[in-house]
């Protein structure tokens, strides 16, 4: 899912307000290590791009009493190709464990789908250093769990990369790293995530990550999403795809309309081969007919 062809190596609510309220605050490779990424592209041969199903559009209360496997088994049912587990929906601390994380990531692929390890975390603490114990446990709990990508939130950049320090931690991991635009001001500002990516070219480490896009988090922080995308669409990696609805404390995220073309125009200008992720809730009455619906939308739009 890479730009320019790199790539890692790699909620029972009855309404979509109800549903994501819970949820709109979002915490709320050394060169040796690149040159191990393959390259992967997400298409397939007729063209259409992978689509991941996050686990919250099923619900936050349904993911936390069913586990995150049922989920994963309704999204290769939809025809996703991907499943992205998110650790806040753990019921419990022992699931982030390395054996239970092996033994989900084991069952996710036996179902035939790659996926995502989501944690709300943030790659730099609120002063701005690298935070490298999440960072680390991010990395550990990703890779026990088989993930192709793992995200993290920004967090407080200012200036400095780390980019070598994070490099170090990168060694040898099996999993490509990206970092989220949030909905909150720390992490969730255009000129952090231009600073972040200057910052790595300066400091020598271009490639080292990359972007996940939420097309929605923009709107948080008033910012046009057409207008994010044109100077970050070289580092994106992975789309998270939902717009907004409502304004202020009542905005709540949802599904693209088929004629949004303000939507389509991001879509247009960030790259047409990365994976995009389904994160607006689905229809709690019409599931499973929902998730299959929007799978292949997504994935033709």
């Amino acid at each position: 899912m890479v730009r320019d062809g790199w790539l890692g190596a790699l909620f029972g609510h009855s309404s979509a307000s109800a549903l994501f309220f819970e949820t709109r605050l979002e915490p709320v490779p050394n060169a040796d290590h690149e040159a191990g990424l393959s390259k992967f592209d997400m298409t397939d041969a007729v063209g259409t791009v992978d689509v991941v199903i996050v686990a919250s559009a099923f619900g936050m209360d349904a993911v936390r009493k069913d586990g995150h496997l049922k989920w994963a088994d309704a999204s290769k049912q939809a025809g996703a190709a991907a499943f992205e587990v998110r650790r806040e929906l753990f019921a419990d601390e022992a699931d982030a464990a390395p054996q239970a994380l092996r033994a989900l990531g084991k069952s996710i692929a036996e179902l035939g789908l790659w996926s995502v390890y989501s944690t709300p975390a943030s790659l730099y603490t609120s002063d701005g250093h690298l935070d490298a114990d999440a960072l680390r446990l991010a990395l550990d709990e990703a890779t026990a769990f088989g993930a192709r990508f793992v995200k993290l939130q920004l967090g407080g950049f200012v200036s400095e990369a780390n980019g070598a320090a994070i490099a170090n931690h990168l060694r040898g991991a099996n999993v490509r790293l990206v970092v989220e635009n949030g909905q909150l001001a720390e992490g969730g500002s255009l000129a952090q995530f231009t600073g972040l990516f200057d910052a790595l070219k300066r400091e020598g480490h271009a490639d080292l990550l990359g972007m996940t896009f939420d097309i929605g988090n923009w709107a948080w922080r008033d910012v046009a999403p057409l207008d994010a995308a044109g100077p970050l669409a070289a580092h994106v990696e992975y789309i998270h795809c939902k717009t907004t609805v409502g304004e202020g404390a009542r905005r709540f995220p949802a599904a693209p309309a088929a004629g949004d073309t303000q939507f389509a125009a991001v879509l247009d200008t960030l790259p047409r081969h990365v994976p995009r992720g389904i994160e607006f809730p689905f229809d709690a009455s019409r599931i499973d007919a929902d998730a299959a619906h929007y799978v292949a939308w997504l994935a033709a739009a």
